[in-house]
């Protein structure tokens, strides 16, 4: 993809988050899941770490190297004209300015990033830490001369056992990661949690990333509690694997 392609992409995706309130951007897995997405009508997509990581037989939590990311990634963006934006975990060990890099030469114009560090027996980073990993991607994205959509991700509320006990450390973590340059936020494991929900999209002034079942859960039920930004995660395909072990299981001997 040349660059100007991937310019008009990422300027494409942020025109999309302003537009929709909020932006549905279908998870997908492959070349087949992206044109379907798109034929379905939605004019931007995101890859998961965890339906691409099953398609491919690895495991989630960066069970793949960066490089092998990058491989399965550069086919998907090639099959369809719309922005792709791509989970890419905690950042494979890449420094910023590398993971940007790899991102925009793959296609990719847009990218999550975690604070829960895989390679590292699974620590979760500081706030200061993963703000300034968050900072590092603005300013090597600004260097490329492409406005790379950036997800701060927190894993917080997802690591605790009272949810509701972090929520003050989550909104601390995400404000942090929205100065630091991040275009939304993405406190993960709080989607059936209205409360939680609410106060974290009435304390940040980006939008706010919610995981969504496709068919469980209400699309204008995340509009009313003010999320900005909607992704399936590995949701759209575990509901694709009950329904094709439906359709197929009365054939099975």
């Amino acid at each position: 993809m040349d660059s100007r392609t991937t310019v008009e992409r990422a300027q494409r995706l942020k025109k999309l988050h302003a537009d929709h309130k909020p932006l549905v951007l279908p998870t997908v897995w492959d070349a087949w899941s992206a044109r379907t997405a798109v034929a379905a009508g939605f004019p931007a997509l995101t890859i998961g770490s965890h339906p691409l990581a099953t398609s491919r037989g690895a495991e989630d939590q960066e069970g793949q190297t960066f490089e092998e990311v990058l491989a399965a990634i550069r086919p998907i963006t090639a099959a369809v004209d719309v922005p792709v934006s791509v989970d890419l975990e905690a950042g494979y060990g890449q420094k910023p300015a590398d993971l940007i890099a790899g991102l925009v030469e793959a296609g990719g114009v847009g990218l999550n990033v975690e604070d829960t560090v895989h390679s590292e027996g699974g620590r979760v980073r500081t706030t200061q830490e993963h703000a300034a990993y968050i900072a590092g991607l603005r300013a090597a994205a600004d260097d490329a001369g492409v406005p790379v959509w950036i997800n701060g991700r927190t894993d917080l509320f997802a690591h605790a056992q009272d949810p509701a006990a972090v929520l003050d450390e989550a909104i601390e973590r995400l404000l942090a990661l929205e100065q630091a340059g991040a275009d939304s936020v993405y406190p993960v494991k709080i989607q059936d949690n209205d409360e939680l929900l609410a106060a974290v999209t009435a304390a940040v002034s980006v939008p706010v990333n919610s995981t969504a079942h496709p068919v469980k859960h209400d699309l204008e039920r995340f509009r009313r509690l003010g999320v900005g930004r909607i992704t399936y995660g590995p949701l759209l395909q575990m509901a694709l694997t009950d329904t094709m072990k439906d359709m197929i299981g009365p054939w099975a001997p």
